[in-house]
Parts: structure tokens; sequence; C-alpha cells
């Protein structure tokens, strides 16, 4: 949590106005009682009305005041509070959306959704109940016991002895609470990814009729995630009972005593007043003082993962060594160039790749076709910098992937990801993505080129609606407008993922040879599942288990390799004819 009070640097007025006008208000509060002891003591006795009448008016002026300083701190307090949480959230959100890939994979989206709502929240209530009390109640609690000095020396001893066993009592009951807290959270990341899971696969759901199994599953997260809360909150709920326990016995032998002072003469009864009085307020301000811890448990618990976030490395960003510029030398380098690379996901799992070793000549098409986990997307990940080879390099335009800055090499590679991704916007901005300044007529053509034409027609043009996830896109229209997309960048590198498995085969013809005839002639990666869409490449890469198992032309791995002969074969194709349809 320390490392998040640098989101407060902006607000350092506040964080000094918030508790100063709470403990001005604390200032009058412990004006009361001496007030109210004479009119007790003097007042009454003396049926002194003038003496009731100004202490009276000094009551509510006091009221008054103290209302005023209260509502100013709850301001200050609250600004500083949403401001802390608003620039949290923006670096928070700011953060993730920069993580690299393996990055991603090991936080997982349920606990960056946690991070950025549950954790955000509690650490704005935290910051807010803090500035509103850390002053405040240690004020009222050490004025108070002041006051019961200066009114009896034997009742203040009383005071002490009560401070220190509520210290005792809240501090072994809140150490207990944090890691509960903890175990609470991490059981709420749990039903937040089983809600995300069900709410984006509710169709595959229903159409195998599983919402008694996925219920179960769900009742199953719910419950263990209700049992830590139910934990927690019975320890956390200690506090306010053993509180009110250990004041209530300390004003009875308080009580018992002053009766005792009062009978002897030494103390009078408007001061005994005064000190059920202090003590009363003793006991509502650690009442707070306890809310305020279970606050703030919650808070650094959020704060800490939080933390641990935004202390995480930038993957993405390494560092740049190189001229940005590319000189004459370069142009007859290969475009990309994997030199024995071998990768796996994480020490202990095993490899995806092995010992691959290619050369891609700029303007090349490129056709990658595997079984399923033979390492496809992995390959075209590297390409892109999304994650580092654990043995030997790949290389764009003669430079290692590791040594570009992250957006030079952005700005080199186009791809379009096996699950085709739309935004809520229209259809422009959607296509905007890969050119930010792309003029009507460019969108239209990257529209045309990605053979998605009436689907934009269909919709009512470029700047139609497009809901959250596409979801009002069929698949098809969906990966279309991926292509166009990337389409629209003009990167000379293009990596298409299995970007038409939605497409027929007519369609899919027809995108191949919009591929063939573009303008600036890119290099192209095309991954896919058919041999049919690959036929045309200049060479075809064929993956087995993460190895080469064949690299060469069409009709040449026909004749060599045996695992494109089954996969070709499979697909009921003996010959190269395109008959069909998906």
């Amino acid at each position: 949590m320390r490392d998040l009070l640098k989101y407060l640097k902006d607000y350092k007025k506040e964080c000094v106005l918030a508790p100063l006008f709470k403990a001005l208000e604390a200032g009058f509060e412990l004006i009361v009682p001496i007030l109210i002891a004479r009119m007790i003591d003097v007042g009454i006795p003396h049926s002194d009305r003038q003496l009731i009448i100004r202490c009276g008016l000094m009551l509510l002026l006091l009221t008054v005041v103290g209302f005023a300083s209260s509502v100013t701190a709850q301001y200050f307090a609250a600004k500083a509070a949403v401001g802390f949480s608003t620039k949290l959230r923006h670096d928070l959100f700011a953060k993730l959306l920069h993580f690299s890939f393996p990055q991603i994979d090991s936080v997982g989206a349920p606990a960056m959704i946690t991070r950025m709502n549950s954790d955000v929240t509690n650490a704005q209530a935290g910051v807010n109940m803090f500035l509103r009390l850390f002053l405040r109640s240690p004020y009222i609690v050490i004025g108070a016991t002041i006051m019961a000095f200066v009114i009896d020396p034997v009742s203040g001893l009383i005071f002490v002895a009560l401070i220190l066993v509520l210290s005792v009592a809240v501090v072994v009951i809140a150490r207990t609470n944090i890691s509960l807290l903890e175990a609470a959270q991490q059981r709420l990341e749990r039903v937040t990814a089983l809600i995300r899971e069900n709410l984006s696969g509710v169709r595959v759901i229903r159409a195998f009729c599983r919402q008694k199994d996925q219920g179960a599953s769900f009742d199953s997260a719910n419950g263990e995630l209700c049992l830590a809360q139910k934990k927690a909150g019975a320890c956390s709920s200690l506090l306010n009972p053993v509180t009110y326990l250990i004041i209530n016995l300390f004003i009875l032998w308080l009580v018992r005593s002053g009766a005792i002072s009062v009978t002897a003469g030494r103390l009078t009864t408007g001061a005994v007043v005064a000190l059920y009085n202090y003590m009363s307020q003793i006991l509502i301000e650690l009442v707070k003082f306890a809310n305020l811890l279970i606050t703030m448990n919650k808070a650094l618990a959020g704060g800490e993962r939080i933390a641990a976030i935004l202390k995480m490395e930038d993957a993405e960003c390494v560092a740049f060594t190189g001229d940005t510029e590319r000189d004459g030398a370069e142009e007859n380098t290969f475009a990309v160039a994997f030199d024995h690379v071998s990768f796996r996901y994480h020490e202990r799992a095993d490899e995806v790749l092995s010992d691959i070793d290619l050369k891609i000549m700029p303007g090349e098409t490129v056709g990658i076709i595997g079984g399923t986990g033979a390492g496809k997307t992995t390959l075209a990940h590297l390409i892109s910098g999304f994650y580092s080879a654990t043995k030997g390099t790949v290389s764009v335009n003669g430079r290692n992937v590791s040594d570009y800055d992250k957006k030079e090499l952005t700005d080199l590679i186009s791809i379009v990801m096996q699950k085709a991704v739309l935004f809520s916007g229209t259809i422009a901005d959607n296509l905007r993505f890969g050119n930010r300044e792309a003029s009507d007529e460019e969108l239209q053509e990257a529209v045309r080129q990605a053979c998605c034409e009436e689907a934009v027609e269909e919709h009512g043009g470029l700047y139609a609606n497009v809901e959250q996830g596409g979801t009002n896109f069929s698949g098809g229209q969906r990966q279309r407008l991926s292509i166009a997309r990337a389409l629209l960048k003009n990167a000379p590198i293009l990596i298409l993922d299995d970007a038409s498995s939605a497409l027929d085969y007519m369609t899919d013809k027809k995108l191949r040879s919009n591929m063939r005839s573009l303008k600036k002639s890119p290099t192209i990666f095309m991954i896919s599942q058919r041999t049919t869409s690959l036929k045309d490449c200049d060479h075809i890469l064929v993956l087995d288990d993460g190895c080469v198992a064949g690299y060469g032309t069409h009709n040449e791995l026909l004749k060599t390799c045996t695992v494109y002969r089954e996969i070709h074969l499979s697909q009921g194709r003996e010959d190269d004819s395109e008959g069909g349809a998906a």
C-alpha cells in the first residue's frame, strides 16, 4: 500500500485539511462534557438560569461549528479518495494493456478484473476513512484521557487501563482478519473467472443443456467464497461487541469509583457525569477506529495485490539498441529468419517448438499448417515479439526481435489473431485500429480487399454500430473485418492466424486472390488447417509436434511430406480441385 501513496501527491492540501477539520470537530466535542458538568454542579443547584442559558447556547454553537467542520472534512477526504482511485485505476489499466503475453497468462483475466474493480474500490474506501479518522480517533481518546486526569487522577488511571486492554484486543483481532480477507479475495477471483467464462460461453452451455452442471460448479465456488467471507466477517464482527463489552465493564468500574468519591466528597456529581461522557466518547471513537481497521485491512490487502501488478516488469517495452531507420544494406536481408529456435512457455513445460531453422525473403507468402497443438500460433507470436525464444533467435529484417522497440516492431507487423475480436463502437472505429488517419476511401478499399462489402452494407455502412465483442456480426464477418483492419495498416509483414476458418471456400479463394494482388506485396504468413487455402503459397511450412516435418510448395509436399499428404487426403482431396462449400 505504501507504494500507492504517490497517487495522493496531487491531493496534499486535501490530505492535510481533512484530518485537521476532523480534529477541530473532536476538539469541540471535548468541551461538551465540561459545559454539562458546570450546568449540573453550578447552574442547577443555584438555580442560575443565566448560566444554564449561556451553557446551552454554547452547546448549540459547538454543535453547529462541529457539523460544519465534519462536512468540510468529509468533502476533502472524498475528493482525495476519488482522485486517488481514478489515477490508480488509470495506471493499472494502462499497465494491464502493456502486459506481455506471458504476463497475461500468469495473472489471468479474472484476477485483472478483480484488481481493477474490487481491490481499487477497497483502496479508495481505505483512503477515505483513514483521512477522516486517523487523527480524530486518537485525538479524542488521548484528549478524553487527559481531561479525565484533570478532573480526577484516580479516574484517569482507569482510562489508561481501558486503552491498554482495548489496544491488545483490537490488534489481535485485526491481524487475524487480514489473512482471512486475503483468502476471501482469492475466492472472489475464482467466482469472477466462472462468471466471465459462463457468460462468454452461454450459447454453448445452452446448446448442450449443461446449465445444471455449470450452475453446480458456480454454486460450489460461490459457496467457498461465502464461507471465506463468513470467516472474515465473523472475525471482524468481533471488534464491536468485544469493544462494547470491555468499555461497559470499565464504565461500571468508573461509576462505582465515582459514586464512592461523591459520597466521600472528593468529586462532584457533574464531574462524574463528565467522566462518564468522556468514556462514552472513547467508546464511540474506538468503535469507529475498529471499523477503520476493518476497512484498512481490506484496503491493505487490495493495495498489496495492486502494487504487485504495478511492480511487474513491462516486458513488452524492451530497450531499443539500434537505429530506427533501415539503411540500404538491409534491403537484401531476410524479412524473417528463425535461427535454430526452440520455445517453451515456462521452465517445466515441454517444448512447443523445437529447432526451427527458417529463412523467409521479403514479399514471399508462407503457409503454415499442422495438427492441433503443433505450434503454428506460437511461431506467429514469436515473430510478433509476444513471446521470446527459449533458444536461438528470431530476426525481422536482419535484426533480433528482442532488439526492437515494441512500437517499431509493431509498425512492421500486422496480425489477425485466431479469435476475431471487435470492440464496441462503429465499424470505422474498429478498422481504424489499423490506421488512425485512414480516410473513408481507404476504409472502403480495405473492406473490398477483405471481401466484406456485403457485411458492411448489410449493417448500414462504415458507421454502423458494433456491439461489445461484435456480437451483432457472424463469425465469418468478424474474421473479414479483422482482416480489413490488418490490411489497412499496410505493414511489410502480415500474419493471418487461421483467419479464414469461418469462411466458405469461394470467399476464401477470392480473399487469397486479393492477397496476391496487394500493391505493396507484404511478406505474408498464412496459418490454416486447409491445404487448399495454402496451395498457392510460395512455400508451406509443415509442423508436427513442434518440429519441422516439411517445407516446400504444395506439389512438392504432396510427394515428399507424409504429414502434409495425410492432412490433404483427410480433407477429401486427392487432386488440387477446389470444390465444395464450408
